[in-house]
């Protein structure tokens, strides 16, 4: 060992690192080549979030609207959120949606000071994608026109519903009647289910009129809740458009089309899985169907807020 030269162990040494480099660079090699051919790992789709103003109550909503959600998400073939908000909130949450559900008057708000664009309407009723406010009175109260609401009490709907509250207030000032001054007062309800408080506010005598959405009106005759011939329509409005789909200006314009499309494309028998039941998707929401809209046939809401001093155009 003294001369330099290794002995048989050293000799062995060396023969085992060497094999233990080819095991080692053997496997490496079949892990590479695993790994190149294996199948990459499936992306996770992109959640895309529609907020739906909240009609009735937040229950209500979502229980109208979650099939028509995971029906979009199967049709168009990404996944959609269910974001149930507030009247009064959706300007605040706006920047945080992709696409939006609500009133006509919300849209032309969120049209104006947010760049959101229509993509349909709903339809329901026998004005389809129209809607219409009217004042109701019982007819024993011998209210039949809006100049004899003068001196009389009042109860609106939400501030920010056209055909709850905007119509009306358009009616008795067409009629020369200013809420502030002529009426004795007037109130809008707390809560959930606004419009059909208005309405038993009325039956039972609590005020002498009330501001309600036709649509509304006409569903609790048909459901048996109120009866027509109790009540005197004292004024309609204009029918001006009803529920809006809507997108955002962040919102692809590809993915908007084909949701649009399967909006528009959706018919009564079609259904889709919820809760591990199959239901049907207009039906649940409790509408017909939706049509194609532009903005252009929102400006009957324009010039209707402009009257009233209604957002986005008040002046104080």
């Amino acid at each position: 060992m003294e001369n330099g030269n290794l002995g048989a162990p050293g000799k062995w040494l060396i023969r085992v690192g060497r094999m233990t480099r080819r095991i080692l660079l053997a496997g490496f090699l079949i892990l590479f080549a695993v790994s190149c051919n294996a199948p990459a790992p499936k992306q996770q789709k992109k959640t895309y979030r529609i907020g739906y103003m909240i009609c009735n109550s937040e229950q209500e909503t979502m229980h109208r609207f979650r099939p028509l959600t995971a029906y979009l998400s199967k049709k168009v073939g990404v996944n959609f959120e269910m974001v149930p908000i507030d009247t009064v909130d959706f300007v605040k949450q706006v920047g945080t949606l992709d696409f939006t559900h609500t009133n006509s008057l919300l849209y032309i708000i969120m049209n104006r000071d947010y760049g959101v664009d229509v993509l349909a309407a709903e339809k329901s009723g026998p004005l389809g994608g129209r809607s219409q406010g009217a004042i109701i009175a019982l007819k024993k109260s011998g209210i039949k026109t809006i100049k004899d609401l003068k001196g009389k009490s009042m109860i609106f709907g939400p501030s920010l519903g056209p055909t709850a509250y905007m119509s009306q207030l358009d009616l008795l000032q067409k009629g020369g009647l200013n809420p502030d001054n002529d009426l004795a007062f007037y109130t809008i309800p707390s809560g959930a289910f606004k419009h059909e408080k208005v309405i038993y506010g009325v039956l039972f005598g609590k005020y002498d009129a009330g501001a309600v959405p036709v649509t509304d009106f006409d569903r609790m005759i048909e459901e048996g809740k109120i009866d027509r011939n109790e009540f005197t329509v004292v004024g309609e409005g204009l029918p001006i458009p009803y529920c809006t789909f809507g997108v955002t200006q962040k919102t692809d314009e590809g993915l908007a089309q084909k949701v649009k499309k399967a909006l528009l494309d959706l018919k009564k028998d079609d259904t889709v899985e919820v809760d591990g039941q199959v239901v049907r998707v207009l039906e649940q929401a409790n509408i017909d169907g939706y049509e194609d809209v532009r903005d252009k046939d929102y400006d009957s809401v324009r010039e209707m807020a402009k009257r009233t001093n209604m957002p986005p155009y008040q002046r104080y």
